[in-house]
């Protein structure tokens, strides 16, 4: 094993920048050219047959079969001049990545000519096996049958693949009988309820409003390593992440690598991804080094939310791809290096409207103001009263490790909003004061103080919080970076949505008692800010003191997934996604089911990669170790040579001892807590049993005894690559 790491030093050694040429000098050249845009679609389809896709893309319209046939034949007919020879409806299941059944274009007819057809009914419908993905019981093994269905607002592309290029066609997945079993379904239904709740508040202040939707930015933080040292670490193979590894003497304490120079390979492979990218239409804008050595972070423009998530899956796709060429791997495990910086991906979410407003953007005008409050209130409020379900959405095996660790944000859920909005919400809840805008540059008075105007950027920036206002939008922190960000969203989405059905109620009520709209709205949210003020929290969120605090608050704090999950199927949760027709119950309690167990799973792997590493890799090469240091000792006392050296060879020998046996008696007894966690038949329990007796129990145990091996074993036997080579040497 140490003969692989030093060939995969000297590989990684080796290498050389590629030289990456860009199509054009400007972006826009190329932009898209990969994409069935609306442009593409006008240039070839009839302005009525477009007017009909339109409305269907903007409207959610049904698409009869006469549009679907002509879509398909122009879709067909572009990407074949792409170069494109098959097409794959492309989903997103519950197995964390996209899914894909590639078919040709060609078919051979009865006569025997052979000729490309792309019918209607192939865009909207396949019918890929559903048995083989995760549906949390809702399908048996035997009931195989799933259709993927058209999604229309999100355009086709085309993957291009070592000259290989197929048309890609996102879509929904569901089962025979109705039932989601991806992603994207409860994201798309979620972001509909949210415009129905949200255009009658709106319309409170604009009477022009008639759409409102979620836009999100996701910063995709990462780690790149050579790929020769990736595959000489079974862990990082087999679970994305090192179980054992001693911290290099130097980590990230010098944050000297934080927004530094980009070494020549990796900026390399950032143009290079970047341009496939831009081709895809991903507009990444940002790339920069990240705090910790070998992390880096891309940053997209803001999207509507349902594209900005088939984009981030989509460029994590195209990022592990480019990385080969380069001969590299990208890592986006939460928590790849113990001691590190964990990796996020950071949900910059806000909502806006067809007149092109942006509802989170604080004004200088008190009308305006008065509606971005309505929204923030709100947002607030939905999160105070939501914040277990919120924790739930962005739970997982990884993101356990990274949470509350190393810049991460803790998995109690809290809201940071910054000095001036902390000080307007306080004048607002205590004294009720508001100015209003009405007629030519005059202000009706409500014997109440004015807000003050809210400048963009108000605020500082809160690196601990899981929930931040950012000056025009609020950035969910706390969501993994392997995550998939529709399960953050749709909760987000969904709460937002039956907060702001609740406050229009509330509304209405006080205009019962009222004729002056401004005076009600005030009213509604002094009482909201009464109510959900516990949530916001301005300090640092990885202290003691907070936790205690956020204890007295009654804020939830689930650390670990298992119990974090149990907010997806309580009464509240199973009421919310049925009344706005997000999921059904057994839907719900299919994927409580599905996250339960993909979370034993992956307990369950790292344990049998620290297990097979720790007695067929560590204890051997220790032992081996440690016969040479008998050997040494035992030469030295046969010439009768006793000093101080002897002794410490001696204490060495122990210490080397104690660590084999610690290791020894804990792998053996790991594999028995996790034999008995596996005839556990309980799903919830099964996953506290591995949380509890198998990763508490014994991860950091073992771990611990590896690392000091690392230490004392001859570095030329040693059969790891170590942290200071996977994350310096590239």
């Amino acid at each position: 094993m140490s003969t692989l790491r030093f060939k995969a030093l000297e590989q990684a050694q080796s290498r050389t920048p590629l030289n990456v040429t860009l199509p054009s000098v400007r972006v826009s050249d190329f932009y898209g050219v990969n994409v069935f845009s609306s442009e593409a679609m006008r240039s070839l389809l009839s302005p009525s047959m477009f007017k009909k896709v339109e409305q269907a893309i903007h409207q959610g319209a049904t698409i009869e079969p006469e549009v679907a046939d002509a879509v398909a034949s122009a879709m067909k007919n572009w990407a074949i001049l792409q170069g494109a020879t098959h097409y794959t409806h492309w989903f997103q299941p519950l197995t964390g990545t996209t899914a894909e059944k590639h078919d040709a274009f060609f078919d051979v007819e009865h006569t025997g000519e052979v000729i490309e057809k792309f019918k209607g009914s192939a865009l909207i419908r396949q019918e890929p096996d559903a048995s083989s993905f995760p549906s949390g019981g809702l399908r048996a093994t035997f009931e195989a049958r799933g259709y993927t269905a058209w999604d229309p607002s999100s355009p086709a592309f085309i993957m291009e693949i070592e000259g290989s290029k197929t048309l890609c066609i996102p879509t929904v997945f569901v089962s025979y009988t109705g039932e989601a079993l991806d992603y994207k379904t409860p994201l798309l239904k979620s972001l509909e309820a949210l415009d129905k709740a949200a255009v009658p508040v709106c319309e409170l202040f604009d009477k022009d409003v008639k759409k409102v939707f979620a836009t999100l930015g996701p910063e995709q933080e990462y780690f790149l390593v050579d790929r020769a040292l990736f595959y000489a670490r079974p862990d990082l193979l087999m679970t994305g992440r090192t179980v054992f590894g001693h911290a290099p003497a130097k980590g990230q304490q010098l944050e000297d690598h934080y927004f530094g120079s980009i070494p020549a390979r990796i900026r390399a492979f950032m143009v290079d991804f970047e341009i496939e990218a831009n081709k895809l239409g991903i507009p990444v804008r940002t790339r920069h080094n990240e705090v910790a050595p070998a992390q880096f972070e891309c940053a997209p423009t803001f999207e509507e939310i349902n594209l900005a998530v088939d984009h981030n899956i989509l460029l994590m796709d195209v990022m592990e791809k480019v990385a080969e060429k380069h001969n590299l791997k990208v890592l986006f495990h939460e928590k790849p290096f113990a001691g590190l910086n964990g990796t996020g991906k950071h949900n910059n979410w806000s909502m806006g409207t067809d007149t092109g407003k942006n509802l989170l953007s604080p004004s200088s005008k008190p009308r305006e103001n008065l509606q971005f409050l309505t929204f923030f209130v709100n947002v607030v409020k939905a999160v105070h009263d939501n914040a277990a379900l919120l924790r739930a959405s962005i739970a997982s095996a990884s993101n356990d490790y990274r949470l509350g660790a190393n810049e991460a944000p803790p998995a109690i859920i809290s809201v940071f909003i910054g000095s001036e909005m902390t000080s307007v919400l306080k004048e607002l809840e205590e004294n009720a004061n508001v100015k209003i805008e009405k007629g030519d540059n005059l202000y009706m008075k409500l014997g109440i103080n004015k807000i003050p105007p809210i400048l963009l950027d108000n605020t500082d920036r809160n690196r601990t919080s899981p929930f931040a206002f950012t000056g025009n939008k609020f950035e969910f922190r706390a969501v993994g970076g392997s995550a998939n960000c529709s399960s953050a969203m749709t909760v987000l989405n969904l709460i937002v949505a039956d907060q702001l059905l609740k406050f229009k109620q509330d509304v209405d009520e006080q205009l019962k008692n009222t004729d002056k709209k401004e005076v009600a709205i005030v009213n509604v949210l002094r009482n909201y800010i009464k109510q959900s003020k516990n949530i916001l929290f301005e300090g640092d969120n990885y202290s003691e003191e907070w936790e205690k605090e956020a204890e007295k608050r009654g804020l939830p704090n689930f650390k670990s997934t298992p119990k974090a999950l149990d907010a997806y199927v309580n009464k509240t949760t199973l009421a919310l996604y049925e009344n706005h027709n997000i999921m059904s119950p057994a839907e719900a309690h299919a994927r409580h089911e599905v996250y339960l167990e993909n979370y034993i799973r992956k307990v369950q792997i790292e344990s049998r990669v620290m297990g097979d590493l720790a007695l067929n890799h560590i204890v051997p090469t220790a032992v081996v170790y440690q016969n040479k240091l008998i050997t040494n000792l035992k030469g030295l006392k046969d010439l009768g040579i006793e000093t101080e050296s002897t002794k410490t060879i001696t204490e060495l020998i122990k210490e080397i001892s104690h660590h084999i046996s610690e290791i020894q008696k804990s792998v053996n007894e790991m594999v028995e807590a996790r034999k008995a966690a596996n005839n556990i038949t309980d799903s919830r329990e099964k996953a506290i049993t591995y949380q509890e007796k198998v990763k508490e129990a014994y991860f950091e145990r073992i771990r611990y005894s590896v690392d000091k091996l690392e230490l004392m074993v001859d570095d030329n036997d040693w059969p790891l690559v170590k942290y200071r080579e996977l994350l310096f040497v590239r």
